[in-house]
């Protein structure tokens, strides 16, 4: 089906199902196919009219109810919650079959109602599941809560919420028992098995036998008859459910007399034991109901103990009992079943249907139903004792049962061994082999019907079964017995010993007159009878009679005969108290009219007797056994009881026992007299009636003058004032719990005002000053419960009588907060006898009565319930569903404090208080769910009228106020969200409804008395509150419910929030001048209010923000109140989650205040405060877009960058913008927090230290705050010291740690303190250790742009640097970045987006990775630094990053394109240096300069010659594990450059156009000439290392490389080096070599590694470059190769679409080799591996460190270095240095290390594999732009030593002149680098040593310099720079 979406001119939107109202006839609208038209009515004809089709209300709850559920049905599917979502799906599909029945209209009633009942079920269900609301129903159909009261709508919602919380548990259990099969490995015999339920407590059985036959297979004989393997157990009490109950099985075996026997002839068979299982009932409840049970059998070891066997296995008596077979098992299905039999067969309809037998219980249930007919006698056969006979062994005796009628003959069918099996006309026992003495146990059941027991009798015969010849069996003898005696008595209860008689012939047995007038049990014989007394033999059974008609008791049948035995009256009414209950039930209506008989008869003689009798017989119908026979005497009085004279006898003893009550002693007769009042009135009633019918009215005055003195005689015993242990007291108690039940029948005769007198007389008369703790106060409100729940107060005549009585007692209990449980109960019933619509005048004046008592007394009672103050140790915030299983308690509760006073007073009082005191904590809640409804009550039902008569009665404006500060405070009660469970959203609305009402009433009387000068503050402020937190439930906040329940609201009360902000409004344009007594207390309700995403509610409320800002201007002349309030309260009510995403989108980052509404700008506007009121704007408005990001960041669930960046913006704003230093400190441990549930243990230090630097060493107290308990300043900041010390351990940045560590020593130092200071000290030394011996893993940089509007506002148009994760490249990298923003696109480029990007409503995000640029140049440039220690600087305290993106600057020569590639060099610079309070920060400038191609040229080679110094130093110091870097690195220099590597450079800048065209280049071609001499050089010195090391097995590479070198140099046009390159000595460091190649290697290397050459420094060219995309990930390896290309054209090189093939870079590698240079296209890699193993290869290149380092971290740029690589001016100088000796500390400055080519990528490529890796900022020298002259210091002369030249070098703080690259610093001057032009015969001076830069005093956390200052004067250390302080953030 499709919705028609009405877009149509005049089109009506419609769905299907909905419901269409046509004015006029629908013809030619809709296809007739189409539509069902049904009839409707229209309520609330208007504007919000609903139209209710007249169909059946089930019906249309279903039609509203799946509709809904279809919506959120679909949401489960997507929120794969897929269990729900099928469940669902089937209760739906259920529904609507149901709903198809429904509407078809066939069913029957009862079908009917069970169908709507399981519908109503269903929809519950499925509303529980979803966390729908309770539906209240009544009879299956929704309740309108407009037509029935609230108290009568919170008793539903409670009954139901019951139903569903707490299902009654069933008193009366089953069990169903399938006989599976009988698993044996011996069978071949047919098999009997019994079951029965047995009592191990007591030893005897609880049910009648269950009977299945097996055949030889041991299997059911009758598979498709299922009752005859099927029984269900009926009628267990709770009490049978126990461990010593258990399920006992007996099997017998039909066959042979033994089992191991052969087969004879003989056809005859026998009943033989077998085995016996047993099972306890028990392990069926914790067993799983479904399951099939394999029962163990066990066998006797002697055959006589079988009758026993069941026990000595459940006593597990094992000596007497074995396994019958180690596979023998008997297969069973057990289940228990609970409820009612008639609700089993509904809800197992297929159980009963199919067949299954009923077993029943011996005996009757625990509650006997009328009507039930039984008739069943049980015979157990127990044992006997048999003489030889004559032979020589013991007989095999079996017996034979016959039950025969009075005629002598063989009743058929009347004999049956269990059920499941039809009865029979005999019943054979089993035999015992050679027993005399046998015991069987076995029990049958003898169903003989009630006419046919007299007479009729049961005979046993004996027979002897003999083994040999033809196994016939022998009868010996028998024994008989009588079921009924001549008296009509049954056989009685018990055991009877039977005689047995002789008898050798079945003939002698015919006849049974001839033996009947034998005696027949030894117990009845005569005493000169002692022959047969005397005799051995004797059979003994065991009888049980089950009957609902036969009784065996003799005085009962001596009663009901009373006519025949006259002289026996007088006993048979004594003992009639002594008969069993269930014996006079079964004979109730016979007894009754046996005592109204005598009654009538002999009134003067037994009427007392008689009325005892009646009395007994009432009170034994009160025990919960015979409850249900009331209906029974009901029945009996109203048909059957015929005495019409009865009523004076009865009035005339009851009104005896009522005078002697006050002078009895014993009260205990005239108690129960008492307690059968009711049932004694009904027969006086009736009496009267009938007596009226008969005599047409005769005696009517005497009958109401003996009612009249009756009552005078009860309100007189009443009126008595006693002790409370007083007896009388105690009767008192009894008759008012009896005399409610009296008002029915009385009505029968008098009128309504007349029994109403009667009652009110009767109530009156009870004594009124009566102490608290007395019983009789309870029985009392009972009584008034009562009375206000019977017919005769819902009549309004006598209500109006009733009424003030009533509520005089109410009241005086509320007062003394006595009896609350019961008062809340009357009220209850009270109230809800009112309607909603009522308006009667009759009516109006009960709500005048009931509110000028109960109102103010009833809002106190609710308040003191509230603040009752709760237990220690228990949580009284209980919800209503917990409250809801109570109403066990409080029955129990009431009926203890009732029967204290009828038993020991003491004790059951103590008991009933220390009861209710228990229970007291959990009443609570319920006691004020029940009195809330029966305000809200009361408060509906007033009119403009009665509110007006309520505030006339307050005389004093004290007690005006006082009252409406109690409403107002119950008010807010009322709508707190634990008043009512979640979801009860009905019971809310009416509360909300009849709040808003009251509230509008009260609104008038708070003007007209508290404005002006009679203006109070609290009662206003009361009901602002009132009003704030009225408009902010959750339960009015529609725009959360779903369409149809919204529409529903709307319909029913409107939009309830924006009345009462009307309300608010119109109050506050009332104050005046008394507004600033709110201001600023309001700001922050009142915001919340607006907060509130309902436009109208907004365009209410913000005209008072305006107010507020004007009145507090003129009285301040600022706002400052304002604006501080408002951004506290805009905080706290973000971090409670207010406020919506639609804010930003619908106040254009405007906040709501002022955003959609301009009139209100424009007002400031005109105001003379504009300015400061629009700054406050602008500064809210930020504060609003900062929150808004954070509430929506933190809703997400696991901790991610995008939370800590949104606390870091909310931090530095609370700081910098509005400098709120507690909310700045409380966002500080926010921050903390996220850093250390993100394991950024760095960053959470840095965070701390935040706080640390607000703190001072000093002793001011502070107070306790966030988890900080009360302590001095002191003491907080050495804890905060220390906890940043730790998180510094664990997040390895030690050397920080050792700073604080400094700080904390000092202190303690300073106090003496030397047990800290020594711990201070160790832990100092430890973190140096830690620095030399753990591994630290440097982590990779990337850059990320944020573009487009949908990002958070921290982020948005912005770009960061992030410090990545341990391990994480920029594949990882990327990857999480578009986890936490789902919804981004990657950019594919990595130029700067134009203004589309940034004004998109899209996420778009731009990633590369890029290099750090170390500010800690002092210590990567000293000699003898381990690395360990340089890695810190490099990584650490870095504010400036670079990126390097290759390209073509002019025409591109396709033979050579090197002479055309260019390098974009991108510089960032950060707001704060990395690592700090966040992992990201923003970039605060970008800087960007053009590397030349050939300045690129000459950083490629610089860079791989450095890699070349850096593996032969390590592999000469054994740093290296294995030679296989070495020998890659070596094979990809050599073998690129014989393939043509170098000679590319040569190609394209050693040629004479170049130098021609580029005469400025001149020293650079030089140098580039001189860099490949040097390189060539070094390859050589390598080889030699090389062949020192290599193994056996690469020998013939080596030799290969070696040919291959001799071709290079020839390439190169190398014969001879120069005489500066032939004395080159060779020096290796001794500092601590890194890992992966970071190792210190100094300079140009020679064979010998002696001596150490000068060589001129290059220029400054920058080091690493990397391309920006976050494509370039995968692309990596492409890229290498086509900027080196060979096969792709320079065009491809920078194509930047994403490319499937990896390298080294993307696998290993984070960040892309964005390349500055390239070698010639042969400089790919060697020949000799192919593409697909150089990855490998690159890899087995890298030492043992776990990951290749991504990040080179050479000097940073400095803003001059851009017009460097444009234009360098130059000086050449000829003169020269001679060699020195090098100094023994001499190190290699950390940028050759940092800048190490090894971690560039791929080793096979001579030149492009350093294409990424340059160190031509990493010696911290400068090289001068154009803007400065050259250097114009002397010359240094040969014998200058090189202490000299580091001493002119200090002077002039100019780097070394033997560093690899200068820099260029306009802050700086230093001289211009030497010519790069080789001289063709002079010998370049030796190197000298670098020199010795002393380390400065103490190590600090942040850069000593600013790196971003300008000016040329270095700067003195800081002191301490490392705690930073709040403003440099």
């Amino acid at each position: 089906f499709s919705l028609f979406r009405g877009t149509v001119q005049h089109g009506l939107p419609l769905e299907i199902g909905d419901t269409v109202l046509f004015i006029l006839s629908p013809q030619g609208i809709f296809p007739c196919t189409y539509i069902h038209l049904k009839n409707a009515h229209i309520k609330n004809k208007g504007q919000f009219e609903t139209v209710i089709p007249t169909e059946d209300s089930v019906i249309t709850e279903m039609t509203t109810t799946l509709r809904d559920w279809g919506a959120m049905w679909k949401r489960l599917y997507v929120k794969n919650e897929g269990d729900l979502f099928h469940r669902l799906w089937h209760v739906m599909n259920e529904i609507l079959d149901l709903r198809r029945q429904v509407l078809v209209g066939h069913l029957t009633n009862d079908r009917m109602k069970d169908v709507k009942q399981h519908i109503t079920a269903r929809l519950d269900w499925g509303n529980e599941q979803l966390s729908l609301d309770l539906v209240p129903r009544r009879e299956f159909s929704m309740v309108d809560p407009d037509e029935i009261s609230v108290t009568e709508l919170f008793k539903l919602m409670e009954h139901r919420h019951r139903k569903k919380e707490t299902p009654v548990p069933a008193s009366t259990h089953h069990l169903f028992v399938h006989m599976k099969s009988l698993m044996s490995s011996n069978l071949g015999e047919e098999l009997e098995v019994f079951f029965h339920i047995y009592d191990g407590r007591e030893n005897r059985p609880l049910s009648e036998r269950f009977f299945v036959r097996l055949n030889k297979n041991g299997v059911p004989k009758s598979p498709e008859k299922t009752e005859r393997q099927c029984t269900l157990f009926v009628d267990l009490g709770s009490s049978d459910l126990r461990k010593d109950v258990y399920i006992v099985v007996h099997i017998m075996r039909i066959g042979r007399m033994g089992a191991g026997e052969k087969k004879n002839v003989c056809s005859i068979q026998y009943r033989r034991p077998f085995g016996c299982a047993v099972v306890s009932i028990a392990d069926l409840l914790t067993a799983d109901s479904k399951d099939d049970h394999l029962l163990k059998v066990y066998a006797c070891t002697t055959e006589s103990e079988w009758y026993q066997i069941h026990e000595n296995i459940i006593r597990k008596v094992n000596s007497r009992y074995n396994l019958s077979g180690s596979n023998t098992g008997l297969a069973v299905s057990l289940q228990l079943l609970h409820g009612d039999i008639e609700q089993l067969r509904r809800e197992y309809m297929v159980l009963f249907t199919r067949g299954v037998s009923i077993t029943k219980k011996l005996g009757f249930s625990d509650i006997i139903m009328p009507g039930e007919m039984r008739n069943d006698l049980y015979v157990t056969l127990e044992k006997g004792e048999f003489e030889k006979g004559g032979k020589s062994v013991a007989r095999n005796v079996e017996i034979t049962v016959y039950v025969l009628d009075i005629e002598g003959q063989v009743m058929k069918s009347y004999v049956a061994a269990g059920s499941g099996e039809p009865g029979g006309d005999e019943y054979h026992s089993f035999v015992l082999y050679h027993n005399n003495s046998p015991r069987w146990a076995e029990q049958i059941k003898l169903p003989i019907p009630v006419d046919m027991f007299r007479g009729a009798h049961v005979r046993f015969e004996f027979r002897h079964c003999s083994t040999k010849d033809k196994g016939e069996k022998k009868l010996f003898g028998y024994s008989f017995v009588h079921l009924m005696q001549e008296d009509g008595r049954t056989l009685p209860d018990g055991t009877h010993e039977l005689i047995i008689h002789k008898c050798e012939e079945n003939a002698n047995l015919q006849d049974s007159s001839r033996y009947l007038k034998l005696p027949f049990s030894k117990a009845n014989l005569p005493g000169n009878n002692q022959a047969v007394k005397g005799t051995k033999e004797s059979f003994w059974i065991t009888s049980f009679l089950c009957s609902t008609k036969l009784t065996q008791n003799g005085d009962m049948l001596d009663l009901l005969k009373w006519r025949a035995h006259p002289e026996k009256i007088n006993d048979s009414l004594s003992k009639l108290k002594e008969i069993d209950g269930s014996e006079i039930v079964k004979f109730l209506q016979d007894t009754l009219d046996t005592l109204f008989g005598i009654l009538d008869e002999s009134s003067q003689r037994y009427g007392l007797k008689v009325f005892d009798c009646l009395v007994h017989i009432i009170n034994l119908l009160q025990d919960s056994k015979f409850q249900h026979f009331k209906p029974v005497m009901d029945t009996y009085i109203e048909s059957h009881f015929a005495g019409a004279l009865s009523y004076r006898d009865l009035i005339k003893v009851l009104k005896w026992y009522v005078d002697r009550i006050v002078d009895a002693e014993h009260q205990d007769h005239i108690q129960q007299v008492l307690k059968a009042t009711e049932y004694i009135f009904k027969y006086i009633i009736q009496s009267r009636r009938l007596f009226a019918l008969a005599t047409g009215g005769q005696s009517e005055e005497e009958f109401r003058c003996c009612i009249h003195e009756l009552f005078m005689s009860i309100r007189f015993f009443l009126s008595q004032e006693n002790k409370i242990t007083s007896p009388v007291t105690q009767t008192q108690a009894v008759f008012l719990r009896t005399f409610p039940a009296v008002y029915g029948e009385l009505l029968k005769i008098f009128t309504v005002k007349e029994v109403a007198g009667f009652v009110r007389e009767t109530l009156g008369s009870l004594p009124a000053t009566a102490h608290a703790e007395c019983p009789l106060e309870a029985v009392k409100l009972h009584c008034i419960a009562k009375t206000v729940e019977s017919q005769l107060y819902t009549n309004p005549e006598s209500r109006c009588i009733l009424l003030p009585v009533v509520l005089r007692l109410l009241q005086a209990h509320m007062q003394e907060q006595r009896d609350l449980v019961m008062c809340a109960r009357i009220l209850t019933s009270m109230l809800s006898l009112i309607r909603k619509d009522d308006s009667e005048p009759v009516v109006s004046e009960e709500v005048d009565l009931i509110v000028d008592s109960l109102l103010v007394v009833l809002m106190r009672t609710i308040l003191e319930i509230t603040n009752r103050p709760q237990p220690a140790g228990t949580n009284m915030r209980l919800q209503f569903q917990d409250i809801t299983l109570l109403p066990l308690f409080l029955s129990i509760c009431l009926s203890l404090s009732l029967f204290s006073v009828c038993v020991s007073l003491s004790h059951s009082l103590s008991l009933s208080v220390s009861l209710f005191h228990s229970l007291s904590p959990f009443l609570s809640l319920s006691l004020q769910g029940e009195f809330v409804a029966c305000l809200l009550a009361l408060l509906r039902q007033m009119s403009d009228k009665h509110y007006q008569q309520l505030l006339q009665t307050f005389t004093s404006k004290d007690d005006l106020r006082d009252f409406l500060l109690q409403i107002f405070t119950v008010f807010r009660i009322l709508i707190r969200p634990e008043m009512f469970p979640k979801d009860w959203t009905v019971m809310r609305l009416v509360t909300n409804n009849v709040i808003i009402t009251t509230v509008l009433y009260l609104s008038d009387a708070l003007r007209k008395n508290f404005l002006n000068e009679k203006f109070d503050y609290k009662v206003w402020d009361s009901y602002f509150y009132l009003s704030v937190i009225f408009i902010n439930q959750p339960c009015l906040q529609l725009e959360s419910f779903s369409p149809s329940k919204r529409k529903r609201v709307l319909e029913k009360y409107g939009d309830m929030r924006v009345m009462m902000g009307c309300e608010i409004f119109s109050m506050w344009q009332n104050l005046g001048e008394h507004k600033l007594n709110f201001i600023p207390a309001m700001i922050g309700p009142f915001l919340e209010v607006t907060l509130v995403p309902q436009p109208d509610l907004r365009n209410v409320m913000i005209p008072i923000f305006h107010d507020m800002m004007d009145w507090e201007q003129r009285r301040s002349g600022n706002f400052k109140q304002v604006e501080a309030k408002l951004i506290d309260k805009l905080d706290s009510l973000m971090s409670e989650g207010k406020g919506d995403e639609t804010y930003r989108e619908l106040f254009n980052s405007i906040i709501p205040l002022f955003g959609p509404y301009p009139s209100l700008l424009k007002k400031i506007e005109r105001e003379t405060w504009r300015e400061s009121g629009i700054s406050l704007i602008a500064t809210v408005t930020r504060l609003m877009e900062r929150l808004l990001d954070y509430r929506d960041c933190m809703k997400l669930g696991e901790v991610d960058g995008k939370k800590i960046g949104c606390t870091v913006s909310l931090l530095n704003f609370y700081k910098t913008e509005l400098n709120k230093e507690e909310m700045y400190i409380r966002y500080i441990h926010k921050l903390y927090e996220l850093h250390l549930k993100a394991q950024n243990y760095t960053e959470a230090s840095y965070t701390l230290l935040l706080y640390d630097e607000l703190l001072e060493w000093s002793d001011r107290p502070l107070r306790e705050f966030l988890n900080y308990p009360m302590q001095s300043e002191w003491q907080r900041k050495e804890y905060l010291h220390l906890t940043i010390v730790q998180n510094f351990d664990r997040g390895k940045c030690w050397e920080n740690g050792i700073i604080l560590c400094r700080e904390l020593a000092d202190q303690y130092e300073s106090y003496y303190d030397y047990r800290n200071l020594s711990k201070m000290r160790m832990m100092e030394a430890s973190l140096y250790d830690k620095i030399m011996d753990q591994q630290r893993l440097e982590p990779e940089f990337f850059r990320v742009g944020f573009y487009g509007k949908k990002f958070p506002f921290f982020l948005r148009n912005k770009e960061f640097v992030c410090r990545g994760h341990d391990y994480e490249r920029l594949e990882a990298f990327q990857q999480r970045m578009l986890n936490e923003f789902p919804h981004a696109i990657a950019m594919q480029h990595v130029n700067q987006p134009d203004q589309t990007i940034y004004q998109a409503e899209a996420q778009y995000l731009q990633i590369y990775a890029v290099s750090p640029i170390p500010e800690s140049q002092d210590v990567l440039q000293r000699d003898g630094v381990p690395d360990n220690i340089k890695s810190f600087y490099k990584v650490n305290h870095i504010w400036r990053f670079r990126y390097d993106r290759p390209f073509h600057k002019g025409t591109k020569d396709k033979e050579n394109e090197f002479k055309s590639l260019w390098v974009e060099r991108t510089t960032l610079t950060l707001v704060q240096s990395l690592p700090g309070i966040s992992r990201w920060f923003e970039v605060e400038k970008r800087e960007l300069v053009e590397v030349s191609p050939l300045e690129n040229a000459i950083e490629v080679i610089e860079n791989k010659n450095l890699q070349l110094r850096t593996l032969i130093a390590q592999c000469q110091s054994r740093q290296m594990q294995n030679i296989n870097p070495l020998t890659m690195c070596l094979n990809g220099v050599i073998d690129a450059a014989v393939n043509g590597g170098l000679a590319r450079y040569q190609e394209a800048f050693f040629v004479k156009d170049y130098i021609v065209n580029h005469p400025e280049d001149g020293e650079k071609i030089g140098r580039l000439r001189e860099l490949m001499f040097e390189q060539a050089h070094i390859l050589e010195y390598g080889l030699a290392v090389h062949e020192k090391f290599v193994p056996q097995d690469m020998r013939p590479l080596h030799k290969k490389l070696v040919d291959q070198f001799h071709v290079m140099k020839s390439s190169l046009g190398i014969q001879e080096f120069p005489a500066y390159v032939r004395a080159s000595p060779v020096h290796f460091t001794n500092g601590s070599p890194r890992s992966s190649c970071r190792n210190s290697v100094p300079n140009i290397i020679s064979p010998d590694g002696a001596r150490v050459v000068a060589r001129r420094s290059p220029l400054t060219y920058p080091a690493v470059n990397r391309y920006s995309s976050s494509s370039l990930s995968s692309q990596a390896s492409n890229e290498v190769s086509n900027i080196t290309g060979q096969s792709e054209s320079s065009d491809e090189v920078f194509n930047m679409q994403p490319s499937p093939s990896t390298s080294s870079l993307s696998s290993n590698h984070s960040a892309s080799p964005n390349v500055t240079s390239s070698a010639p296209s042969s400089a790919r890699g060697s020949p000799q591996l192919q593409d697909k193993h150089k990855h490998s290869r690159e890899n087995s290149c890298l030492s043992s460190r776990e990951r290749p380092v991504s990040a080179i971290y050479p000097n940073p740029l400095d803003p001059a270095q851009v017009n460097t690589h444009k234009q360098i001016n130059t000086q050449t100088s000829t003169s020269s240095l001679p060699p020195f000796t090098p100094s023994p500390t001499e190190c290699q400055s950390a940028g050759l290390v940092s800048n190490s080519p090894v971690l560039s990528g791929s080793y096979s490529s001579g030149i492009s594999s350093m294409s990424r890796c340059s160190v031509s900022e990493a010696s911290g020298t400068e090289a001068t732009t154009g803007d400065h002259p050259a250097h114009q210091g002397p010359t240094m002369p040969n014998s200058v030593s090189s202490g000299s030249d580091e001493l002119i070098r200090r002077e002039n703080k100019t780097p070394p002149p033997y560093s690899v690259y200068e820099r260029s610093n306009p802050r700086r001057p230093v001289p211009l680098p030497h010519s790069l032009s080789i001289p063709p015969s002079v010998d370049p001076p030796a190197l000298p040593p670098k020199p010795h830069q002393l380390r400065t005093s103490s190590m600090k956390l942040v850069p000593t310099s600013d790196p971003r200052r300008a000016d040329g004067v270095p700067h003195v250390p800081r002191p301490r720079p490392l705690p930073r302080k709040v403003s440099q953030l």
